[in-house]
């Protein structure tokens, strides 16, 4: 299944990095830039959301909340989080029923591992729906945070 702009934001709750639940309704008013990457520590991740981080000041001028995502354990995401001193909520899909329910999940990744999310971005408007979405095959690549940006902007 792959969503599309227009489409209603599939809810979740999970926890975050201090074992307390979160849930998107917890954002309703408010616009969302939920980010899936693959694993905690690994070069490109590190790179994308280290680029976040340094733009935080940018999401906060357009009204905008980060949220991102990973099949780590919370452990992991909070060690990954402190050491990277990250301001926003890192969730542990663990289980894989976010990402699964988001089409941003791999069957088979590299080095025989199995369900990991894929790098994905969506924006989720105000009222719950999906104003942007990229899910991208290659963990390589990075979103297109100028697209992601301009859609943020135009939500403002």
């Amino acid at each position: 299944m792959r969503l599309t702009k227009g489409d209603k934001a599939p809810g979740f709750t999970l926890r975050n990095t201090q074992k307390e639940e979160v849930s998107l309704s917890d954002y309703e008013g408010k616009n969302v830039l939920l980010l899936f990457f693959p694993l905690a520590f690994t070069g490109v991740c590190t790179k994308e959301l280290c680029h976040i981080r340094d733009e935080k000041s940018y999401y906060d001028s357009v009204d905008a909340s980060i949220i991102a995502i990973s099949v780590d354990s919370l452990f992991t995401l909070e060690k990954f989080k402190a050491e990277q001193n990250y301001q926003f909520p890192m969730l542990s899909d663990f289980n894989k029923e976010v990402s699964r329910a988001y089409g941003a999940l791999y069957d088979d990744f590299v080095l025989g591992m199995k369900g990991v999310a894929k790098r994905s971005a969506f924006v989720i408007d105000k009222n719950g729906t999906i104003q942007y979405a990229e899910v991208l095959e290659e963990a390589g690549d990075l979103p297109n945070f100028e697209n992601v940006n301009s859609v943020l902007s135009e939500l403002k």
